[in-house]
């Protein structure tokens, strides 16, 4: 992802009018930073020779004190372990935000289909901001469960932090489902069109690249032209910036054309 869409992980969340006395306070306390962010998809051998023994003093933690929960989650956040589960999933009913947003990190980098129905319900229905955009991230690595709906609709409705996650999972989704690829790319366009907050147009951009090679050459087109617009129109230079690499990007001649005629025309610089 870009480092746009990085920033709003970080930094964006701090904005939320939501819970943000208790959260401040244990965030502060309990939490180093976002455990999404701490989270490598690229394990070496290294890491997986330690990891073993992690993993085994972070089961030790998850039945422990609240302190120590909390380290062991992030161990789980970094590293997959299915002797997790049984003590990751009764966590996802924790009264502290911070437990719950955890569990719910690692749940994601640890699928269990047990977990779905309770995520699929926490997306919806949790008080709390921090623990929807965790949960919108975290459904993207469960495609073939019935997320494409619940992800959708955060979408179109949640505040911005978990509208952003919620596209980047869409394309997680539709990469993995050619029944899910053109609806998520169908939303990712609107929302694209519409949505209100600069980082999470960036961010539908960045997933419609993603899918693009997946779908069919009607909805190529449409990318294509939304591309296009948002390229000289739209009012955020980041985003018409994000618009460019992408259409840069297309393995399409007749797009790259349009792109140098558009330069020659000095409507480009």
């Amino acid at each position: 992802m870009n480092d746009a869409n990085q920033k709003l992980g970080k930094d964006g969340l701090a904005n939320l009018a939501i819970d943000q006395d208790l959260l401040a306070r244990e965030l502060a306390a309990q939490l180093a930073g976002d455990p999404l962010d701490e989270i490598d998809l690229d394990e070496n051998p290294e890491d997986l020779v330690n990891s073993s023994k992690e993993c085994d003093l972070a089961l030790e933690w998850l039945q422990a004190g609240n302190k120590e929960k909390l380290q062991g989650l992030r161990v789980f956040c970094e590293y997959r372990d299915p002797r997790a589960f049984p003590f990751l999933v009764p966590l996802l009913k924790e009264p502290s935000p911070v437990v719950r947003m955890s569990a719910v990190y690692a749940l994601g980098r640890n699928p269990c289909p047990q977990a779905i129905d309770i995520l699929l319900n926490m997306l919806r229905f949790d008080s709390n901001a921090y623990v929807r955009k965790a949960t919108a991230w975290s459904l993207g690595n469960y495609p073939e469960a019935p997320v494409l709906e619940p992800l959708i609709n955060a979408l179109k409705q949640d505040v911005a932090a978990v509208r952003l996650w919620a596209s980047s999972s869409l394309a997680e989704v539709g990469l993995n489902s050619l029944e899910a690829s053109s609806p998520s790319a169908n939303q990712l366009l609107e929302s694209l069109q519409i949505d209100g907050e600069p980082l999470v147009r960036s961010n539908c951009i960045w997933s419609l690249g993603r899918l693009y090679s997946y779908l069919s050459e009607e909805i190529k087109i449409q990318i294509e032209e939304a591309l296009i617009s948002v390229l000289l129109n739209d009012l955020e230079p980041s985003v018409r910036y994000e618009a460019r690499i992408a259409l840069e990007q297309l393995d399409n001649p007749e797009v790259q054309k349009k792109l140098k005629s558009l330069i020659d025309e000095g409507q480009l610089v």
